[in-house]
């Protein structure tokens, strides 16, 4: 009987350990990813996992699991012995980046359409347009592109296929620096919040061809404008 409580403690020590370490896991990936999208570090940057773990006051293991899900998430490139790469983009991977995601999310547009989804469940989308609208009329460009990422999140969560939508945002993710950093170089987006409204209209009235053509036209539009800037301005890492 004593054994056996003994074996019951060790198990549930063990099982606690886990679970604190799946939590430290989780807590570095996601600020370790926060800081690689905001450029904290910058592309090309190395990294050591060890300086990583003393920064966020945690042991070298959750640090390392972080990292592989970062490199899975093409954040990063982890270098053995000599910790991890920042990714870089060239022009010809965010030209790679925008095909793709204009391949699959016309897809999400169009099976969040043939749901015919209420209007409490396009809120979201609703929301982020109006906070797009906001922030242009006070010519706040930050606050404009999370608005514009906050839209394009919950259209890839709210199509209902959660692989085409971790897809989606794992293309996302890998093109946000790109989008930060020419941000400022790209015309007022009044366009591109106007192109966003007119999908969620054909969205809400159940135009699903309509709904999908146009977003793959907005799609190409700003893959194109980006490219543009890139080639322009002959940036060659991002």
């Amino acid at each position: 009987m004593i054994s056996q409580q003994v074996r019951l403690t060790t198990e549930k020590g063990k099982v606690s350990r886990l679970g604190v370490r799946q939590r430290s896991s989780e807590f570095a990936y996601r600020l370790l990813k926060r800081k690689i999208l905001d450029s904290d570090y910058p592309p090309g940057e190395h990294v050591l996992e060890q300086d990583i773990a003393a920064e966020l006051k945690l042991s070298r293991t959750p640090v390392r699991e972080a990292f592989v899900r970062l490199e899975q998430d093409g954040l990063l490139e982890i270098v053995p012995r000599h910790g991890v790469r920042i990714s870089v983009l060239s022009p010809n991977d965010m030209r790679e980046l925008y095909e793709v995601l204009t391949a699959l999310e016309p897809t999400a547009v169009e099976l969040l359409a043939r749901r015919q989804p209420a209007d409490e469940e396009l809120a979201p989308l609703v929301t982020a347009c109006d906070a797009m609208e906001a922030a242009l009329a006070g010519k706040r460009l930050k606050a404009w592109a999370a608005a514009d990422e906050d839209f394009h999140f919950n259209l890839a969560q709210l199509c209902g296929n959660r692989r085409l939508a971790a897809m989606i945002m794992t293309m996302w993710d890998q093109a946000h620096r790109a989008r930060m950093f020419t941000l400022t170089l790209r015309p007022l987006p009044k366009r591109s919040t106007q192109e966003h409204r007119a999908v969620v209209d054909a969205i809400r009235v159940g135009n699903v061809a309509g709904a999908r053509e146009l977003y793959a036209a907005h799609r190409r539009r700003g893959g194109d404008e980006m490219m543009a800037i890139i080639d322009r301005h002959g940036f060659q890492r991002l």
